[in-house]
């Protein structure tokens, strides 16, 4: 099935609700628009997220992608996340939709 419109702003929407020094995860955005994968998230965020705060999208684990890592971990400290070892601490940092 492909992704509309519709779903792809949705998700745009989620991302650019998230608050400075907060986190989502791929499956948290993709729970709360109503999309079965967390997968489609990371292709919309891939494809269409130069201008939202796409750093504050992470994986479930709490760390970055390794070819993303220091440049969102960067981002993330400058706002005051929460980050040990190179991981976000989701219990403080998780932004619930």
């Amino acid at each position: 099935m492909a992704t509309t419109a519709e779903q792809v702003e949705r998700v745009r929407e989620l991302v650019a609700a998230i608050p400075p020094g907060r986190v989502a995860t791929y499956g948290d955005i993709a729970s709360a628009a109503g999309l079965s994968s967390a997968r489609t998230v990371g292709w919309i965020m891939r494809i269409d997220a130069a201008d939202l705060p796409w750093h504050r999208v992470i994986g479930a684990s709490g760390r970055p992608a390794a070819h993303l890592a220091s440049r969102q971990l960067t981002l993330l400290a400058a706002e005051g996340a929460p980050i040990v070892d190179g991981r976000v601490r989701l219990a403080q940092a998780r932004w619930q939709y």
